[in-house]
């Protein structure tokens, strides 16, 4: 099997490109901007929405569903929300087609089917949302409400990259409401605390958490937090966000609650959400020039089993074995895949369940039968070794284990090694030029000069670390007095 794809060293972008359209996860379609997730990737997709479902659920969240479209006088009631999304909206103008008097066969928009009002098509749900929490909440008594939806949002963007930012894309967006500022500033932290689990637990991606500058601020919240991964090619990528949104959302859709002491007062709320974008950071912070490299606990298959064979004999003897390990296997819950096909040569498997990703492969031939092993190879250092076979069900859920924190510790030594301290312009440059990564460098906290950063080095402040420890210094560009050093980086 000839995987021809690109080395990472020699063109990222188009190595990621082809990784995901070769390895079977996405490719894209006839709509300009939107793609296709084809079954394996829309089979990792699943894990992951499955396991942060059951995160949400037990911390007391719960699934309700919410309209694609958004009346455009709703959607403009929050000012900042507005104007910040404007650019990204497709818009409904019409509700029908009529067949085209010029052109037979052809269709064309019935003109007189003009919307009363126009409807956006969701970038996102708080608009909607906040408008039916108006009905929901009349009393301190029916708070909180703790809400999540998972959902197709569509924003339009002229410069599309598969997973990482394409017009339309799947997502979970939670959206919660509550009586104090503390209690939604608590739920805040809390999901973002959900999101850095599930990253460096399941997808094995160790991630900043932190806030975002006002400029880089969700449009209409108080105050973003956020998740920042780094990728293989020396980029930041946000992985999750979180947002404190006041009273905002509340005021603008006159959502009141009366309080315990008789009082009247607008609720607190949040918004909290992670897309498909997951899914990029999954492929570019561990995969390599044979292919994906999937966390175990994240790959749609554990392990695949190829037999070695001469003769059909042989073959139903190999599959008798394999038959047992499978049952044992299944029962801890590990996903088994036997690849028995006769159309393919074991080289061409091997290759093509390398280019998958799958954490474990066995190999089982005639030899193997006489000595009762298996070869065990290893998808994360592609080390080889000879197992007992009647072991393998104890020993291949130890090695899963083992390569999911040998995942997640290649890459945090990546982002050590990638995370540079400078105190000149001149170095910040020169690392951003020559090594990439994270900068850690101090920012006298104007607007104007993280402009000016950006216009000039193409880096972002992409957050500033929580819990970092104040310490005096001045600003790289300016020289003016700074408390603590921010996370710069080229970010996607």
């Amino acid at each position: 099997m000839s995987k021809g794809l690109p080395k990472r060293s020699e063109d990222y972008s188009l190595w990621y490109n082809e990784l995901v359209k070769k390895a079977g996860l996405a490719e894209n379609s006839a709509v300009r901007g939107c793609m296709v997730i084809k079954p394996y990737g829309y089979a990792i997709w699943e894990k992951m929405q499955r396991q942060l479902d059951d995160m949400f659920k037990a911390t007391g969240h719960e699934n309700a569903y919410f309209p694609l479209f958004v009346p455009k006088s709703l959607f403009e009631a929050e000012e900042q929300n507005a104007e910040g999304f404007a650019k990204e909206c497709a818009v409904v103008t019409h509700y029908r087609l009529q067949n085209d008097p010029d052109k037979p066969g052809k269709l064309r928009v019935d003109p007189n089917a003009k919307l009363e009002e126009e409807l956006i098509v969701r970038p996102t749900s708080e608009a909607v949302i906040w408008n039916t929490y108006k009905g929901w909440i009349q009393s301190y008594r029916d708070l909180p409400i703790l809400v999540n939806q998972w959902a197709n949002v569509v924003r339009w963007e002229m410069r599309t990259r598969l997973f990482l930012r394409t017009a339309e894309f799947l997502w979970q967006e939670g959206h919660t409401a509550h009586a104090t500022a503390e209690e939604a500033i608590a739920e805040a932290e809390q999901m973002l605390e959900v999101y850095a689990t599930f990253a460096e637990q399941y997808i094995a991606l160790p991630v900043v958490r932190g806030v975002k500058t006002p400029s880089e601020r969700f449009a209409g919240a108080l105050d973003t937090y956020c998740i920042e991964g780094l990728m293989q090619d020396g980029k930041a990528l946000q992985a999750g966000t979180s947002h404190f949104l006041g009273q905002n959302f509340a005021k603008a859709f006159d959502v009141k609650f009366a309080t315990k002491d008789g009082g009247l007062e607008h609720v607190w709320g949040t918004s909290w959400g992670v897309s498909t974008r997951l899914m990029g950071a999954l492929v570019m912070a561990h995969s390599d020039d044979e292919g994906l490299v999937l966390p175990p606990k994240l790959a749609p298959i554990q392990v695949v089993i190829v037999p070695i064979y001469k003769g059909e004999e042989q073959l139903a003897q190999i599959t008798e074995k394999v038959n047992q390990l499978k049952r044992e296997l299944l029962a801890k819950g590990i996903s088994v895949k036997y690849d028995d096909r006769d159309t393919e040569r074991p080289g061409f498997k091997f290759a093509e369940w390398e280019l998958k990703g799958v954490p474990v492969r066995l190999a089982i031939g005639a030899r193997d039968l006489e000595n009762g092993t298996a070869e065990v190879a290893r998808r994360d250092t592609k080390e080889k070794s000879s197992q007992q076979f009647d072991s393998l069900a104890s020993y291949i859920p130890a090695l899963l284990d083992e390569i999911q924190e040998n995942i997640y510790n290649k890459a945090l030594a990546y982002r050590e090694e990638h995370t540079t301290k400078v105190d000149t312009y001149e170095e910040f440059k020169e690392v951003l030029e020559t090594k990439g990564g994270f900068v850690l460098a101090h920012w006298d906290g104007t607007a104007e000069t993280e402009e000016r950063i950006k216009e000039e080095t193409k880096a972002t402040i992409r957050c500033i670390a929580l819990n970092t420890p104040e310490e005096d210094g001045v600003d790289i560009l300016t020289g003016k007095p700074s408390k603590r050093r921010v996370y710069f980086a080229k970010a996607y």
